[in-house]
Parts: C-alpha cells; sequence; structure tokens
C-alpha cells in the first residue's frame, strides 16, 4: 500500500532475476533456447488477451503476469521443444491454469507447472527428447539422458552390486554450471541461486520456502544414500540436477500458489521436499518438483486454513 511496489514492477523483478538463467540457457543451448523462451512469451501473451476479451474482463497483458507465466515454462522445456508445441503450453498455462479459475489471484495451481504437466501428459516423446548443450564435448556428456535419468540407471548398477562410483555419471562441475542436458531451467546453478537470493534480497520472496525445501531434499537423499550404500556425492547430485533450483526460487514461492504465514511456509516446504524425494527415490519418474509443486498447491488452502497468525494484541486461546 506504501511502498509503490505494483503487480506489474514485482513480475518484471522476477523476470529480471531469471536473467542470469536465461543467459545461461541461450550460452549452452544457442539459437534453440532463444526459439523456445521468445514462442512461449509471446503466446503466452497472445492467449490471455484472447481470454480477457472473451470473459469480458480488461486487457491484463501490461502487468507482465502473462509473460512471466510464459517465461517460466519456457524454463521447464527442452530446448529441442518445437515451437507449435511450445505455444501449445503456453495456451494451457494461460487458459487452463489461470482463466478458468478467474485470472489472476484466483488460480489454484502454478500456471507454467500446469502447462509442463499437460505437455508431458500429452507429448511425452517431444518432452523428453533432450539434446545435449552445444558446450558439450563427447567425453563429457553421458547422452541425451537427462542426469536424474542416469543416477536412476546407475542406482540399478549400485544395486546390484556394481562398484559404487560415479563414472557413468556427469562430472559434478558440470552439473553445478549446466553443461548438461535437460530443460533450459536446469542450467547452472550458480545463475539460479543468483536470480533466487536477488528476490529474497528485495523482499518477493521469502528464504523459508526454498531453504527448507532444498535442506528436505539434500537430508532425505543423503540418509537414503547413506542406508543405500550410495557414493557421499548422491544428495549433491539431486541438489544440481533437474529442476529443483528454479523450483524452490521461482515456481514454490509463486505468491498466490503458496502459504501466507511463516509457519505455513516452512510446513509447504517440508512438504514439497518429501514428495519430491519420494517420486525422485522410489517412483517411476525421475523427475519429482513438477508434481510435488503442483500437489502442494492443492494443499495451500488448508495450510493458510489451519495455520494462522495471531491477532495483533489478540492473545492465544488457553
Amino acid at each position: 500500500m506504501h511502498c509503490g511496489l505494483t503487480i506489474g514492477k514485482s513480475m518484471r523483478e522476477v523476470m529480471l532475476a531469471l536473467v542470469p538463467a536465461i543467459i545461461a540457457s541461450v550460452y549452452y543451448f544457442r539459437m534453440s533456447a532463444a526459439i523456445v523462451m521468445v514462442t512461449c512469451v509471446v503466446s503466452a501473451i497472445v492467449f490471455e488477451t484472447i481470454c480477457n476479451k472473451v470473459m469480458h474482463k480488461p486487457n491484463t497483458v501490461q502487468d507482465g503476469s502473462a509473460a512471466l507465466t510464459g517465461l517460466l515454462l519456457a524454463m521447464c522445456l527442452p530446448a529441442s521443444m518445437p515451437p507449435l508445441f511450445a505455444a501449445m503450453g503456453s495456451m494451457f498455462a494461460i487458459v487452463v491454469g489461470k482463466a478458468v479459475f478467474g485470472g489472476l489471484g484466483c488460480n489454484i495451481f502454478n500456471p507454467a507447472h500446469i502447462g509442463r504437466a499437460i505437455l508431458l501428459a500429452s507429448f511425452p516423446q517431444q518432452m523428453t527428447n533432450w539434446v545435449l548443450p552445444a558446450t558439450a564435448a563427447a567425453s563429457d556428456a553421458v547422452s541425451t539422458a537427462t542426469p536424474l535419468a542416469v543416477m536412476r540407471a546407475t542406482e540399478k548398477i549400485w544395486q546390484a552390486g556394481g562398484a559404487a562410483s560415479a563414472a557413468k555419471l556427469p562430472d559434478l562441475m558440470n552439473l553445478f554450471w549446466g553443461n548438461v542436458g535437460g530443460s533450459l531451467g536446469e542450467t547452472c546453478v550458480p545463475a539460479l541461486v543468483l536470480g533466487g537470493l536477488y528476490l529474497i534480497y528485495k523482499k518477493l520472496i521469502d528464504w523459508r520456502i526454498p531453504v527448507f525445501y532444498l535442506v528436505t531434499v539434500a537430508i532425505l537423499t543423503g540418509v537414503y544414500g547413506a542406508v543405500m550404500g550410495y557414493p557421499s556425492t548422491f544428495p549433491l547430485y539431486h541438489l544440481f540436477a533437474g529442476g529443483l533450483m528454479i523450483g524452490a526460487f521461482f515456481m514454490a514461492t509463486d505468491w498466490v500458489t503458496s502459504p501466507i504465514t511463516k509457519k505455513g511456509k516452512i510446513i509447504y516446504a517440508i512438504g514439497l521436499g518429501v514428495l519430491t524425494s519420494l517420486i525422485r527415490l522410489r517412483g517411476s519418474y525421475t523427475e519429482g518438483v513438477c508434481y510435488s509443486i503442483l500437489m502442494m498447491n492443492m494443499v495451500t488452502p488448508m495450510i493458510d486454513r489451519f495455520v494462522r497468525n495471531v491477532s495483533f494484541g489478540g492473545g492465544l486461546k488457553k
């Protein structure tokens, strides 16, 4: 009410925080990454405009929420995604994930992850057609499989009594810097963390969600790896690989679909970490961030209902 922060300015700040990750994506995947991002952003704006006209609502394109949704969706897609399918993902995100609920502020689920989830269910071949970064030499890359898929295959070797070495896994430094196959948002952990820290510094997101989310995943994967006799670097692969970093800082912290109170945010983040770890460690799907966030989005209203702050001067019930 008093600081002058508007919806449009907030959206632009988040897009600014994504700039390091965008630069890293274009550096690793070249023009393919730029095409996917431009397609998603432009189509999201177009479908937002269409929805506003059909629903006889004021045009909300200028607030930047549609552009941000398209950009976040693009970061969840492979660089090889055909433009037509990328545009369809934006349509799902805007129409199904946002407009049908009443628009910005009324949506139950994270719109970008709704778009990704529908694309994955509808077009699994296009969504899992991973390409290697242009900077990856043949000796550095395992294959066009994602690091998490390679990790799952390596786990089977370890469980069968094979040597507990990471020889078949991508180099941890390559994984840390993003020089591996995967979605655009799986590039460059430092770039994503830098953007997340910027949002925390600007007080646009609460530090509790990314911190408790990442710590929960680290603890659960670390304990699981220790029990199974895996190398000590096992939890690091889960922290650096997949969409965990972008999910923790940019997706799980969505203002509309995350809890309001501080205690509620901690419960929400721990739930995200547990679900992600369970899916990755025991599920048939190697990734778990998208579905974990969507499932916890459903729980958010219940968290807000039962976890409330005490009214100022109201005291506590005895």
